[in-house]
């Protein structure tokens, strides 16, 4: 099916939404794949290019958890109608950054209420006008933001589930949102928790190792064995994973730590293979590293 995104999808590409990683408008997206993958009755999620996005959908309508980037538009909704012939009723960004809030603005103009943390919007208004928040936006960058924000938590109730959506404070940015479905028990967790990098650190928008830390221990608190964890890029994982990115999280703070303690700079502890034994999973440990140390020595 076609559809008509005005012309929304060049206008925010452009911007990038404050993007950490290229700009939408220098990618070719042409080959990109929308795949869905299904994990209950009703909770399934689609890989393409960008973070993944959690699907529930049901006779309440379709609520997705971001929505990658403003040239997938089309892709998704494709894909998204193999799943229900309900619309796409809310869209919930669990942060700011373009591979998981590029296509709001597309969404939106299919009718989709966009929601997400106070700080998400913040820093997406932020990211045009040169973050003069005095300038009125125009009709194409405001239907990109949401329009509809929380501070503490917020919940859905929709296709049978209670869909739980709360702040944990500062991690991957200032602005990161859980999405507990809690009658399937699966949680999105958004950039926070993932598994194919080390923990991402967007220190200019916020964020903090140490805040990532405290968002994995509540993880760990409020699910159980057999809950699903849904990463914001990488695979379905479990408690297990969790656990054992948190302990690794839990090595390098003490090794940075025990360095600092012994007079040691950021370049000779980015030099001294502290996390040696985790790399060749993980790969490179500077930004994750330079973010711990900075905090810990800020202290």
């Amino acid at each position: 099916m076609k559809r008509m995104f005005c012309l929304v999808s060049s206008a925010l590409s452009a911007s990038c939404f404050l993007l950490s990683t290229s700009c939408a408008a220098q990618q070719d997206f042409s080959n990109v794949q929308v795949t869905p993958h299904q994990l209950s009755d009703n909770i399934y999620y689609l890989e393409g290019q960008g973070g993944n996005i959690g699907v529930s959908v049901g006779d309440d309508g379709v609520f997705i958890v971001d929505d990658q980037f403003a040239p997938l538009s089309e892709k998704i909704l494709d894909a998204l109608e193999g799943l229900s012939d309900k619309p796409v009723r809310f869209v919930l960004n669990t942060h700011h950054h373009g591979d998981h809030t590029g296509g709001n603005a597309n969404m939106a103009a299919e009718g989709a209420v966009i929601v997400a943390h106070e700080n998400v919007r913040t820093t997406l208004r932020r990211g045009f006008n040169n973050g003069d928040l005095s300038q009125a936006l125009s009709m194409e960058q405001s239907m990109g933001l949401p329009i509809v924000t929380f501070n503490d938590s917020v919940d859905f109730y929709l296709n049978g589930d209670s869909i739980h959506v709360f702040y944990n404070g500062p991690g991957h940015t200032s602005g990161d949102a859980f999405v507990y479905f809690t009658e399937d028990n699966i949680i999105h967790t958004g950039d926070v928790f993932r598994t194919t990098s080390y923990p991402g650190v967007d220190a200019n928008a916020g964020g903090s190792f140490n805040g990532i830390v405290a968002s994995y221990e509540k993880l760990l608190e409020i699910s159980n064995a057999n809950t699903r964890f849904l990463p914001g890029h990488g695979v379905v994982s479990t408690q297990v994973d969790v656990r054992a990115q948190l302990q690794m999280f839990y090595t390098m703070r003490n090794r940075v730590q025990n360095a600092i303690e012994q007079g040691m700079s950021l370049e000779l502890i980015l030099a001294a293979g502290l996390t040696s034994e985790y790399d060749e999973r993980w790969g490179n440990p500077t930004g994750a590293m330079t973010a711990l140390y900075n905090e810990l020595v800020s202290q």
